[in-house]
């Protein structure tokens, strides 16, 4: 008898080109007081106590990076945002785990506090917020996995149009921390 997991799954999205940071690397590779980038990220969803974590790649190998995390590679990466997020579904059905806990490799300022308070919501769809402004991460559960399907909007928007359009399902968990993402060089430059 399948019995589902009553247990959030950790999806780190790490699958985008990085087209605007114009360094040496590919900015999830680019180092940050002297790790890289995703590897902060990584390690901030690793401390959340998420029975397993996934990171959803694509664009840039990550080898040696993701110890503790499977790799789920999306073949779709380069038409956006939320073939990702669709990959991490997918997934979490195929394992049966009730949610995923969505946050981005190229945010290394989230905390593992932040991860565990939005898995911990209690609603279809939970985001963190800092300072009362929307962040990552953001728990999508099962029961609103079909809805995000069927919502039409950006490719590379996530999970927004959904958010959007369904702000009755949504909670906001207020986070501490930074959800700051590196985005260009100048945004790295910042935090060197």
């Amino acid at each position: 008898m399948y019995l589902p997991r009553r247990t959030p799954l950790g999806v780190l999205l790490a699958a985008g080109a990085g087209s605007r940071f114009t360094g040496a690397h590919h900015k999830l590779l680019a180092p940050l007081k002297g790790a890289p980038v995703v590897s902060y990220a990584v390690s901030s969803m690793l401390s959340a106590g998420f029975e397993e974590c996934i990171a959803v790649t694509g664009s840039v190998a990550l080898t040696g990076l993701l110890d503790g995390v499977t790799e789920v590679h999306n073949p779709d990466w380069t038409t956006g945002q939320r073939s990702s997020v669709l990959a991490a579904i997918d997934y979490a059905h195929t394992h049966g785990y009730e949610s995923i806990v969505v946050g981005l490799g190229d945010q290394p300022f989230i905390e593992a506090d932040a991860w565990h308070a939005v898995a911990d919501a209690d609603a279809p769809i939970a985001i963190a917020t800092y300072d009362g402004v929307r962040g990552n991460p953001v728990k999508l559960s099962s029961s609103v996995w079909d809805l995000f399907r069927s919502t039409e909007g950006d490719p590379d928007a996530g999970a927004r149009a959904l958010i959007h359009l369904h702000p009755e399902l949504v909670r906001e968990v207020a986070c501490k921390g930074n959800s700051a993402d590196i985005d260009t060089t100048e945004d790295l430059s910042k935090w060197i």
